[in-house]
């Protein structure tokens, strides 16, 4: 696993791809990067807005966007009301529980011999992919 981006390597990445860089705009990509949460726009606002209390959602759903543009951000729809965000781009599948909503990585399934089975079985050739699998997560089990 790639280990997060420095805030100088935001900054250069962003800048060079044209994107004005704001402390609230590494903020964001701070709390995504360092959580494995999955968490969603609001998620991510509602951690912040504390020490940045003139940072408007807005400002947040823009930055994800452009992170996911620049490929340092995914997006992650589990098929909730909003998508959450993984900082952690090298494909992997995540796991969503079904009750309380926790999303987690699937560290130990091996993908690529699969994306390589659907190259093979359709003649696509493959841009992305993303896993999803649904269930009970231990604690809600428990329940």
């Amino acid at each position: 696993m790639r280990p997060p981006l420095k805030p100088k390597e935001v900054t250069a990445l962003l800048r060079e791809r044209g994107f004005k860089v704001t402390p609230q705009r590494l903020a964001v990509y701070s709390a995504l990067a360092h959580t494995n949460e999955h968490p969603s726009a609001e998620t991510l606002y509602s951690q912040l807005i504390e020490d940045y209390p003139t940072m408007s959602l807005a400002t947040v759903y823009k930055s994800v966007k452009i992170f996911c543009e620049v490929g340092i951000a995914q997006e992650l729809n589990v098929g909730e009301d909003s998508f959450r965000y993984d900082a952690r781009v090298q494909p992997h599948p995540h796991i969503h529980c079904i009750q309380c909503g926790r999303v987690d990585d699937v560290k130990t399934l091996p993908t690529d011999s699969f994306s390589q089975q659907v190259t093979e079985a359709t003649g696509y050739q493959l841009t992305g992919q993303q896993y999803y699998f649904y269930g009970l997560c231990p604690a809600c089990q428990q329940k």
